[in-house]
């Protein structure tokens, strides 16, 4: 990392604005794959990009964002809820402030303008509204085994019908 805590590339090709795969991010970091997945499902902050086989691809401002959470985590003695939190509070002011024109794009042939580059707003997602789930009451312990019994005795006394039943010749 460069001291204005840019990333700094990885390999002698790629520039430091250029998008990183998850191996290259574990080496660079020092870290396994799986550590970053999971860092993924515990930090919503930290979103790359996905392509249609689930392969990731991190931006320069998710790897910045990946140093901080080791740092915090490794060397600051931090729990995962504790940089949680920390990273909540601090959100607005250490999120890295890039100009989305500016972003390299994965997608080079999309055709229109970009929507926050244009000066607007990005369209918000239209997220239908859900009830929370409830969980269906446990039935009481004794009342399901008197129902178990019950069928059970049902069962037992259409057997012993059928087998006193004569057998036709």
């Amino acid at each position: 990392m460069s001291e204005t805590g840019d990333p700094t590339p990885t390999g002698p090709l790629k520039a430091a604005s250029a998008f990183r795969t998850i191996g290259e991010v574990a080496d660079d970091l020092d870290l396994p794959a799986h550590v970053l997945r999971f860092w993924e499902s515990k930090f919503a902050q930290l979103k790359p990009l996905k392509r249609r086989g689930g392969r990731r691809y991190y931006r320069p401002e998710d790897i910045v964002l990946l140093r901080r959470i080791r740092q915090c985590l490794y060397q600051d003695g931090y729990t995962i809820r504790g940089v949680q939190k920390l990273l909540g509070v601090d959100a607005g002011r250490s999120a890295p402030t890039t100009d989305p024109a500016t972003v390299p794009s994965l997608f080079p042939l999309d055709a229109g303008p970009h929507p926050v580059a244009d000066g607007g707003r990005p369209p918000r997602p239209q997220i239908p509204a859900q009830r929370p789930r409830r969980r269906p009451p446990k039935p009481e312990p004794r009342a399901a085994l008197e129902d178990i019994r019950r069928e059970l005795l049902e069962a037992r006394a259409l057997l012993e019908g059928l087998m006193r039943r004569p057998r036709l010749p």
